[in-house]
């Protein structure tokens, strides 16, 4: 029992890690416990999904605080680049949100606090997209190891 709350506190924080701007990876994890039995698949899903969307949650907080701060020098992204950003979000809107799972996904999740995204919508939109990814991780783990 205290091996398995510690594999799944480990999945929650890589998963939570990986949503952030952090160079942290959760499927290595997250497959590693599958095959491993280290708990019921389910909640192996549920743990990581939990993580990952609270750490879109920081990146959306992050983007309301950083927004603050665009017309210092030290600002990560030029002018240019957040009017871009800005722009492609203005016209694909939240719906960019279904591809925060995907590699530079976390970025639609920071411009969703800059864009003062209803937080639910949000929540929601990220919630379905990265829960999404680890029930498809966990089929393409199951289909790939027979079990």
């Amino acid at each position: 029992m205290l091996g398995e709350i510690a594999a799944l506190g480990g999945l929650f924080l890589a998963a939570f890690g990986a949503a952030t701007i952090l160079p942290f990876q959760s499927e290595v994890v997250f497959v590693g416990l599958q095959l491993g039995n280290a708990a019921p698949v389910l909640l192996i899903v549920l743990v990581a999904s939990i993580g990952n969307v609270l750490g879109a949650v920081v990146n959306y907080y992050l983007g309301l605080w950083l927004e603050h701060f665009r017309h210092r020098r030290w600002f990560p992204i030029t002018e240019a680049q957040l009017e871009k950003a800005q722009r492609i979000y203005a016209r694909w809107g939240v719906w960019t949100l279904l591809i925060s799972w995907a590699p530079l996904g976390d970025a639609f999740t920071v411009l969703a606090g800059v864009m003062r995204t209803n937080l639910v919508l949000f929540t929601l939109l990220v919630t379905l997209a990265k829960t999404g990814r680890y029930i498809a991780l966990a089929w393409i783990t199951a289909a790939a190891s027979g079990g």
